[in-house]
């Protein structure tokens, strides 16, 4: 299905009826219908899964819009149209997974470019970055982007990108996106945002500034742990050519079903991230003072570092809730192990509670003293907070510091 009427796409319609009223359609109707109208051969009111590799040309030199499902589909489409809508921005660009994207993005940049990096961030992207794309002419240095100061001394006359993320992975540290867009703005660099943990209904990177919003949609886009997938969200016209050029030549692309399935996920995003939001709320308040719990680290405590740069940037403090745990290593595998309602593993952003341990697995990637000097120990655990009743979720919590108590007893 072609999202077009005329000229004028389904997202492009939603950015102009924006411009128009002032504020534009409400999230929740972007979601169910940017980029999703009718298909135009059936009259389906879901877009189909267009499962197919090519497509019949009318001419020689004249296709419907489509003719190769590597450099487009239909389904990927609409998924884009949509998620380009309700980050704000003209284009996006759908992904096979958060890291295809991450490594999409760098296309932007050169050999013999810098770059400067936000040193807390996703153990993925710091094993792209220090041990891939070196290799290929790319500098990158590491700072404490909380201070924006440390990413303005850091730029020099190379720097082509600034990349942050903002809550930060897994110690949930804000950054300020406005301050380090203006920073590469005056640099002429360009500012890149991982938005996955606040998403395009919390936090919209491109409004503050920034020139790109990057998304694993694995984790709360297509929010039930079902497909892997990555998105990147960009409105400069020049910039969304070249990156697209070498998404084609290179071939790191979602296929029609994977598409399908995130662009159901993103219906639901603005109920779901409601529900996520208030029950990471409801877990950080219990664990806090909590016996067995060290510190708990969550933007929505009003004594956070980053708590007023939070409430200026975002709509909400977001659904994971980092805990640093008392009795060290032993006491922290009894809590992981024993949770039964926060299943133990990889990933995060789904309807089911995760709990991760990132010493060995989200930021194994890290040198062990990195990680501490990042703030992550043998005794830090993230909880991403599901869709289950919150009260439920307190009880498992705190059977598992019970456990944890016994641990080290």
């Amino acid at each position: 299905m072609s999202d077009r009427k005329g000229d004028e796409s389904s997202a492009e319609r939603a950015q102009r009826a924006e411009g128009e009223r002032g504020h534009g359609l409400a999230f929740e109707t972007l979601a169910i219908h940017a980029g999703q109208e009718p298909d135009p051969a059936t009259g389906a009111t879901v877009t189909p899964v267009y499962q197919t590799v090519t497509y019949t040309h009318d001419a020689v030199d004249r296709n419907r819009g489509f003719a190769y499902s590597r450099s487009g589909n239909p389904t990927r489409t609409a998924l884009e149209s949509c998620l380009a809508a309700l980050e704000g921005g003209r284009f996006c660009l759908a992904y096979g997974s958060g890291m295809a994207a991450i490594a999409g993005t760098m296309q932007a940049v050169s050999a013999g470019d810098h770059v400067v990096v936000a040193d807390d961030l996703y153990g993925g992207s710091y094993r792209l970055f220090t041990q891939v794309l070196p290799r290929y002419g790319l500098r990158f240095d590491f700072v404490d982007a909380t201070q924006p100061e440390e990413v303005a001394k850091a730029v020099t006359p190379e720097t082509k990108m600034v990349w942050i993320e903002s809550p930060t992975n897994p110690m949930l540290r804000i950054v300020d996106v406005a301050a380090c867009a203006e920073i590469a703005r005056r640099a002429g660099a360009l500012l890149v945002v991982d938005n996955t943990f606040a998403t395009p209904y919390l936090q919209n990177p491109l409004a503050l500034g920034a020139h790109v919003s990057v998304h694993s949609t694995t984790k709360y886009i297509g929010g039930h742990s079902d497909v892997i997938g990555g998105a990147v969200v960009l409105d400069d016209a020049e910039l969304h050519a070249r990156l697209k050029f070498a998404q084609n030549a290179t071939g790191g692309v979602p296929g029609p079903w994977d598409a399908w399935l995130t662009l159901r996920g993103v219906k639901t995003l603005g109920v779901r991230m409601r529900q996520h939001d208030a029950g990471a709320a409801r877990i950080a308040e219990l664990l806090r003072g909590r016996a067995g719990v060290a510190r708990v680290h969550w933007p929505g405590f009003a004594d956070h570092p980053g708590h007023d740069i939070a409430k200026r940037q975002a709509r909400g403090f977001g659904g994971i809730v980092t805990v640093d745990l008392d009795g060290g290593a032993p006491a922290t595998r009894a809590f992981c192990e024993s949770l039964r309602l926060f299943a133990l593993g990889e990933s995060l952003g789904g309807v089911e509670s995760l709990v991760g341990y990132p010493w060995l697995m989200s930021h194994a990637a890290f040198p062990a003293e990195e990680k501490r000097r990042k703030g992550i120990t043998e005794a830090t655990v993230r909880l991403s907070v599901g869709l289950e009743d919150p009260a439920d979720l307190c009880d498992d919590v705190l059977q598992a510091l019970a456990v944890a108590a016994k641990a080290t007893a």
